[in-house]
């Protein structure tokens, strides 16, 4: 594990992005590397140096790399996208794999037509599972996500907000 090898005699990316002396106990450098700075700079940015201590205290040790491999991913799409950030990311990929169930459900409906109106296309359309798949939405009923349409389609505006 990443957080239990050696340190080496330099100072961890947070404390050199901090401008501080790097202590034996310095919650940082088991998890940012000196080498690691820019991704310290970006956790930092979103988060707050201040912020990441606290939270890396309050998790148990084993699970601090997992902690901060997150914090890291999710500072780095905020930065790109500082309104949805990894919200935004899953719902772009969500409207791409429907685009492409559309795409495939053309295809099949083609390779239908042209093998002459045979149900049996390949052995694996028997599978229910497949089957279940491919039971589609008209690509005609999607919703394309943006602007205020993503709010809608990723939370349900019409509940009051929870508290």
């Amino acid at each position: 594990m990443r957080g239990h090898e050696p340190r080496s005699s330099s100072s961890c990316a947070a404390c050199k992005l901090l401008k501080r002396r790097c202590t034996p106990t310095c919650i940082f450098a088991p998890y940012f590397r000196s080498s690691d700075l820019i991704t310290f700079a970006k956790v930092h940015k979103v988060f707050g140096a201040s912020n990441v201590s606290k939270l890396l205290g309050e998790v148990p040790e084993e699970q601090r790399q997992e902690t901060v491999n997150s914090l890291a991913y999710e500072a780095e799409v905020r930065l790109k996208d500082p309104v949805y950030g990894c919200i935004g990311a899953i719902a772009s990929l969500q409207k791409k794999m429907l685009e492409l169930q559309h795409d495939l459900a053309v295809a099949r409906t083609r390779l239908l037509a042209h093998s002459g109106g045979n149900n049996h296309v390949s052995p694996l359309d028997n599978s229910p599972e497949l089957a279940a798949f491919l039971d589609l939405v008209p690509y005609s009923d999607l919703m394309l996500l943006d602007g205020s349409s993503l709010d809608a389609y990723l939370y349900d505006l019409g509940q009051p907000p929870f508290v």
